[in-house]
């Protein structure tokens, strides 16, 4: 794992660590773990929190400190109200919201009681898998950078990110505690996906520049995953004009990095195809950003950060489906060699396109891209993702991405996986208004029409370049970064998509049987 925190599972015989949370459903139902403090306490919980005034609604919590006979410090009681409501997501969230009431305190282990009362069509294995997945993305903490907090944690200032502040270990106590490690390892190969996307968002461009971000998707070698890089002589040789143009103003050299995962029983039936753009710093190019918030423009490769965690996530879990990840590396800068507005290049698929603004980078990348992933796989679908237009961010907050489809059902698949794991789209229209506005008086089209539906013109210019395979774009710019702080990611760069991808592939495309 990327993080020090140890998920162990324990049968709920085995004695709880001092630092114990617990779970009770509306109304007071304790369930048998619950019941039994209670009564080896002599009636201590039950009055406690009606002392508390506590019901079990919904995350609501109260603490018992060194509860009378029991063998503990703390006892922590979170409420999950219905819980044959609560959904294998819902479990995640307490999860992340449980491991929080821990770590407010210092210690350096913890158990949570996955035996809540009446778990309706869940199993018991399946709620200690999600509990212990929630508190792994809740754990993540990018402290990197930050040296008065390395020397507190007697940790070196260089020592890898996603560490938590203080517990080293969690005992999650079960029915069965073989089954629940079984249902928590692709979960765990999961989180280390996340891991990964949040470590490239949050990494400062410095740091991380083209060459280095594709040096960190080399790692997936290891995990069996097959990497390809591209450079700007083989890009030239392919015709990527598009593509080139938005990093000649920069001394970062552009690169593709193309990650293989071919873990269908037939290596020749097609693969799924993610795309995604890694501008790794966005000053707008000639077209300049203003300087208020420019800082986080070194999150503006969200979308690439997320198709190679989506990659890392799929090959350590062993995922049993043909998928091909392709992202391009770019550094958007202002020089003497930078691309101007009205400069015109051909892009790989021959068509022409007129730059009216060189902030509107994104989607000339994409489009080569596109081209390219259609041309050379032959895939069953693609899927874009990019921090595209902050007019997503206008019309959705920061919380929901934008997803726009040529293909109704891999839309409403995209959706499905969207309300499995809480990564929350919403469909946007993709009409032939919106690409009449990109017709060029002097190429085959512009890549800018203005701030009006900005995003839905950015969508219709990419539709351009896929023909008839099956698309979605998403417009990940408002979740992808800066995005409210929740209870599983309190971190700037989010690592959002990767569970829905994840859930997106698993759900349509695997077998059953595993």
């Amino acid at each position: 794992m990327r993080d020090n925190l140890e998920v162990v599972f324990a049968p709920l015989s085995v004695t709880p660590e001092p630092t114990c949370v617990a779970f009770a459903a509306e109304d007071l139902d304790f369930g048998t773990t619950l019941q039994t403090f209670d009564s080896r306490s002599d009636g201590a919980v039950l009055n406690s929190s009606e002392a508390a005034d506590f019901t079990g609604k919904t995350k609501t919590t109260f603490e018992i400190l060194a509860p009378a006979k029991l063998e503990l410090r703390r006892l922590i009681i979170v409420g999950i109200g219905k819980p044959h409501k609560l959904t294998q997501h819902n479990w995640t969230v307490l999860g992340g919201f449980s491991l929080g009431h821990i770590t407010s305190r210092k210690t350096d282990t913890a158990s949570l009681i996955a035996q809540p009362p009446d778990c309706g069509e869940l199993s018991f294995e399946q709620i200690a898998a999600s509990l212990a997945f929630g508190a792994l993305l809740r754990n993540y903490a990018f402290e990197k950078y930050q040296t008065d907090k390395a020397i507190k944690n007697n940790d070196e200032v260089a020592q890898n990110t996603a560490r938590p502040v203080s517990l080293k270990r969690l005992v999650v106590h079960c029915v069965d505690p073989q089954k629940a490690r079984a249902a928590f390892a692709p979960l765990k190969a999961l989180a280390n996906g996340v891991y990964v996307a949040r470590d490239l968002v949050n990494e400062p461009a410095n740091i991380l520049g083209t060459i280095e971000f594709s040096e960190r998707a080399k790692e997936l070698k290891r995990l069996g995953v097959k990497i390809e890089t591209l450079d700007e002589s083989a890009l030239s040789a392919l015709k990527m004009g598009s593509l080139l143009s938005v990093g000649k103003g920069s001394s970062q050299p552009t690169r593709v990095v193309i990650m293989q995962w071919f873990g269908a029983k037939s290596k020749h039936e097609k693969p799924l195809a993610f795309v995604g753009k890694g501008v790794v710093f966005d000053s707008g190019g000639i077209s300049i950003k203003a300087a208020d918030g420019m800082e986080n423009m070194k999150g503006d490769m969200g979308g690439a950060a997320c198709v190679t965690g989506l990659m890392h996530a799929l090959a350590q879990r062993k995922a049993d489906v043909n998928v091909v990840g392709l992202i391009g590396l770019a550094e958007n800068m202002t020089s003497g060699s930078a691309t101007r507005p009205g400069d015109i290049v051909t892009s790989m698929s021959g068509q022409t396109i007129e730059v009216i603004n060189t902030d509107a980078e994104g989607r000339m990348i994409l489009a080569d891209l596109l081209w390219y992933a259609r041309e050379r796989f032959k895939p069953k679908l693609v899927v874009d993702l990019a921090t595209l237009t902050g007019s997503i961010i206008v019309a959705l907050g920061t919380n929901c991405a934008g997803v726009f489809a040529n293909d109704d059902k891999l839309a409403n698949d995209l959706m499905e996986a969207s309300k499995a794991t809480g990564e929350r789209i919403w469909r946007m229209p993709l009409e032939d208004e919106y690409d009449k506005l990109i017709d060029s008086k002097t190429a085959d089209m512009k890549n800018f029409a203005g701030r009006q539906g900005g995003a839905c013109v950015a969508a219709a210019f990419l539709k351009r370049f896929v023909n008839d395979t099956a698309w979605a774009h998403i417009d990940l710019a408002g979740p992808a970064m800066g995005a409210s702080e929740n209870e599983i990611n309190t971190s700037w760069g989010s690592g959002w998509g990767v569970c829905l991808l994840n859930a997106f592939v698993a759900d349509n495309f695997e077998t059953a049987e595993k």
